[in-house]
């Protein structure tokens, strides 16, 4: 049976411990926390530093048998130290984390193919996965580039991470996703969007963190996508839509999208 995880923004910035009981009480399996920020001014809860809390998300997952699906996020760029991520990744280990969330910003594509797989390696050594996200305003554009550094890095923790926002925006072909082998894929991310849109990465990053849409409710061709999902893939619901949050609560935009999400894959 396919697994359904609440994608950390989907909670629209609920305390992790509220992201478990919202996607215990609507039927996700799994839940994604973000311990990293994702760029400059993202406030987050102190998962990462604040023992109790810990404490108290651990203590939600194990009373409510949701788990953790993907830590969210490690960026790339020219000046990376692998080594510096190590509290990060103890961290998710202690949370049963199973994929991290990577993004590419330095965009010097030697240096962040090497980069890269030592990451991989790194990552390796926690059973965790090194997923790559293709994002239109970043180091890794398209769905070919991530396929290409995926193939290139070679290793167990490496895969691709396809998201339905980033790839109807980037220019990738239906035809690209039905030739990426399913074992280079750990997940996906599932949402809607507006169409048309503005094209310029200050909008293009602006709807994929507070404006993506329940699935069915926007212009993305999602029932091409989803013919091509894997059966047993596990789904990530990704519907940051903060206007939306505001005037229904957190809980009920994660109950729409899920219940969207799984009739359009059919489940």
């Amino acid at each position: 049976m396919r697994a359904y995880s609440l994608g950390y923004l989907t909670g629209n910035g609920v305390d992790p411990v509220t992201a478990v009981t919202i996607a215990a009480e609507h039927g996700y399996d799994m839940v994604s926390f973000r311990l990293l920020p994702a760029g400059p001014g993202d406030t987050l809860y102190p998962l990462l530093e604040d023992d109790t809390l810990l404490r108290e998300v651990k203590a939600a997952l194990r009373d409510t048998g949701v788990s953790m699906a993907d830590a969210e996020m490690i960026r790339l760029g020219a000046e990376t130290t692998i080594a510096d991520f190590t509290p990060f990744l103890d961290r998710i280990a202690a949370l049963g984390a199973r994929h991290v969330l990577v993004a590419v910003d330095d965009p010097d594509p030697v240096r962040s193919q090497d980069t890269y797989s030592a990451l991989c390696a790194r990552l390796g050594t926690y059973r965790l996965t090194a997923d790559l996200e293709f994002m239109p305003w970043t180091g890794v554009k398209d769905l070919a580039h991530a396929r290409r550094m995926v193939e290139t890095a070679d290793h167990p923790s490496a895969a691709v991470l396809f998201d339905s926002l980033h790839f109807d925006r980037c220019g990738s072909t239906l035809e690209e996703f039905a030739d990426l082998p399913p074992s280079l894929m750990n997940y996906v991310q599932i949402c809607d969007g507006p169409v048309p849109y503005d094209p310029s990465d200050a909008e293009l990053i602006r709807i994929a963190r507070t404006v993506r849409m329940i699935p069915g409710e926007g212009g993305i061709d999602l029932a091409s996508i989803a013919a091509l999902v894997p059966k047993d893939m596990t789904v990530s619901v990704e519907v940051p839509n903060h206007a939306l949050a505001a005037s229904v609560g957190a809980s009920e935009v994660a109950r729409r999208a899920l219940e969207a999400t799984k009739t359009l894959l059919g489940d």
